[in-house]
């Protein structure tokens, strides 16, 4: 077994508590879902907003999906000037066999943010 960080990120059109929860957990089922993880696997969620993002914590979403053993943290990215907006960032730490290859995902507009993941991905 090792450790790795699995990636994501997404973003919202407003800053409102149903539309960050609601894409928070659009993202976490699709990284859920491609990286065929159960809860046994989880070390940390490490969750970030862009400064326009404030009405709620994405790790709310988490707890919501009923995940409550496991450690979350949430914090703001820099505000870099013309930096993605309305943007939703996860680092999720996992115990997965040697041979384990992540899939990061990045959805709606945040697929900018790493061309070359989401390209390769749409080839597959």
């Amino acid at each position: 077994m090792k450790v790795y960080a699995i990636r994501g990120a997404i973003t919202v059109a407003v800053n409102e508590v149903d539309a960050i929860l609601t894409a928070t957990t659009e993202m976490m089922k699709e990284i859920i879902s491609k990286n065929q993880l159960s809860e046994s696997d989880y070390i940390s969620f490490f969750f970030t907003t862009t400064h326009d993002l404030n009405a709620v914590f994405p790790a709310r979403a988490i707890r919501e999906m009923g995940l409550t053993n496991t450690s979350l943290m949430c914090a703001q990215e820099i505000n870099v000037p013309g930096a993605l907006p309305r943007c939703i960032r996860v680092m999720i730490h996992v115990h997965k066999e040697n041979d384990f290859k992540p899939k990061h995902i990045y959805l709606r507009d945040a697929r900018r943010l790493r061309p070359d993941l989401t390209q390769a991905e749409e080839l597959q």
